[in-house]
């Protein structure tokens, strides 16, 4: 039996349900369906509303930005057909080809299927080898299953509120332990090696000790992105690769699945009782434990911020906005750059800062 060929559309059909509430775009002939991404879209859900039935193949070379091969790619998941010969649109400006014929760069085809998605994906990545960099850079909006245990799968995932809900109440009551405990005035910085020249700290330094862990937790949160989360592993190590994408590769694969967006606690406190125990040894308890508690709850903070990079939908002109923007530019285009995620203050110093894109005025 023949396959049958892609869905035509009609101009006016396309029209009615975009009435509807559907948010139908085309590129050339191409119609696509993006009413399940309109939320998602990082210009913002007014701008995708605002393009719903017309031709987007300008809009995708800019101004205001110009979209890369796997954002291209990407929109090529909501295909549903084409539109009937002689009810396309023809965009109002773009590159040209000949006669004056918009031509949208064609982005250059996705890696074909190199797992089976009907099948926990971590035992299947370490053997990539050399196509894993690649294939793990080419980002697809479905949901990933990392285990054969259901419980394994149940702890690798995490709805954002459980982060707020499991650490918040910890913020609090070694907040109010530090505060506490400074108050006696028995903590002193550098008691251990003299008396004479020790420092008193003084309850009203904890705000400044709290906000000293949060800034701390910036920079660890930057070094920790790019330099364990983003390391290349060979090409020839199945584990590393495998651990690779159970840290982060799994995210930069399907970086919209709303389940893996927030560190899960059970590990999180594994990695989190590891940078106490390294405050305490290097810092008298109170103080060591006043700057933990400052960075747990940037921790707090940046996973929060993290999931709604991806799954809110910022006004436009607000930081958020901004840093949804650079986030995403981040996934689809700046892989080896943009590893601030609630703050782009660490990628000025370290240079890993994302371009501003420019365009060069239309006569």
């Amino acid at each position: 039996m023949a396959t049958a060929g892609p869905r035509s559309f009609s101009a006016a059909e396309v029209r009615a349900r975009c009435a509807q509430g559907a948010c139908l775009v085309s590129c050339r002939r191409r119609l696509y369906d993006l009413s399940g991404f309109v939320r998602l879209h990082p210009g913002g859900e007014q701008l995708l509303r605002r393009r719903a039935g017309t031709d987007v193949s300008a809009a995708l070379d800019g101004p205001p930005h110009r979209h890369s091969e796997n954002a291209r790619r990407w929109l090529e998941q909501y295909y549903v057909g084409d539109i009937e010969p002689g009810d396309e649109q023809v965009p109002p400006r773009g590159r040209t080809g000949t006669g004056g014929t918009q031509v949208p760069p064609v982005p250059q085809p996705a890696l074909p299927d190199l797992v089976d998605w009907q099948k926990p994906l971590l035992w299947q990545v370490g053997y990539l080898g050399e196509k894993y960099d690649e294939w793990v850079h080419q980002p697809v909006d479905r949901p990933i299953r990392l285990f054969h245990s259901d419980f394994l799968e149940f702890l690798s995932k995490t709805a954002w509120y459980v982060v707020f809900m499991v650490w918040t109440p910890v913020v609090l009551y070694l907040s109010w332990v530090s505060y506490t405990s400074l108050a006696q005035g028995n903590t002193r910085l550098f008691a251990s090696f003299t008396t004479e020249y020790s420092i008193p700290v003084h309850k009203y330094y904890f705000p400044f000790i709290f906000l000293l862990g949060m800034i701390l937790w910036s920079l660890l949160e930057y070094l920790i992105h790019r330099f364990v989360f983003h390391m290349k592993p060979p090409a020839s190590n199945y584990y590393l690769i495998t651990l690779h994408f159970l840290l982060h590769g799994q995210h930069h694969k399907s970086p919209f699945d709303s389940s893996r967006l927030v560190f899960p606690p059970v590990p999180a406190s594994l990695v989190i009782g590891f940078f106490y125990g390294v405050l305490r040894l290097l810092l008298p308890e109170v103080l060591g434990l006043s700057i933990f508690v400052g960075g747990l709850c940037g921790y707090v903070i940046y996973d929060m911020m993290h999931y709604y990079l991806h799954y809110g939908s910022p006004k436009k002109g607000t930081y958020l906005y901004g840093l949804k923007a650079y986030h995403v530019k981040h996934h689809f285009e700046h892989q080896k750059s943009g590893f601030g995620i609630s703050t782009r203050f660490w990628d000025y110093p370290f240079q890993t800062l994302i371009p501003e894109e420019t365009f060069k005025k239309e006569d």
